[in-house]
């Protein structure tokens, strides 16, 4: 009887954020997303329809010799085109997935942190994501395409409400 080959496991690990801003006394926040038919050629945010865009946090993988905030801050620069600045560690989610064809399977753990805007522009977005754009929270908090982002956003919804309850 042949013997089923066990998989490789790989550590992976990431760091992204929450940007946030408060408008006309509502908290909104930013996402990324990538449209199930991409468009075609140079395309601004609001000429893109919404409908299929599956909506998540920026994120991404450590440079060599950056700490996780550091990749953190330059992750959410590129993502989403804002200049930002860090507030607060949130929480850190884990999960798994295989790439089947090379017997791996990953175990992935992504931290995040709460950030606020200081400049830039969502149309300055890397290519990485066919648009970039502000949700009011609830919105945000329904459009997320991944559970487990989603409760890292109601994490940073709280850390939002006690801030405000300080000021």
């Amino acid at each position: 009887m042949g013997r089923k080959s066990r998989s490789r496991v790989e550590t992976l690990v990431s760091a992204g954020g929450v940007v946030y801003r408060e408008t006309s006394g509502r908290i909104e926040t930013v996402l990324c997303g990538r449209c199930a038919r991409p468009p075609s050629g140079s395309v601004r945010n609001e000429d893109i329809s919404l409908e299929n865009v599956r909506w998540s946090l920026a994120k991404g993988t450590p440079d060599e010799g950056e700490t996780l905030e550091q990749t953190a801050l330059r992750e959410v620069r590129e993502e989403t085109g804002l200049e930002v600045e860090m507030e607060f560690p949130i929480s850190s989610i884990s999960y798994w997935f295989a790439d089947r064809d090379n017997s791996v399977r990953y175990h992935k753990t992504v931290h995040f942190y709460l950030m606020l805007p200081i400049g830039g522009d969502t149309e300055l977005h890397d290519p990485e994501f066919d648009v970039v754009r502000w949700f009011p929270l609830d919105e945000a908090l329904q459009s997320l395409a991944y559970p487990n982002e989603t409760g890292i956003l109601r994490q940073a919804q709280e850390l939002i409400a006690r801030r405000q309850g300080d000021d």
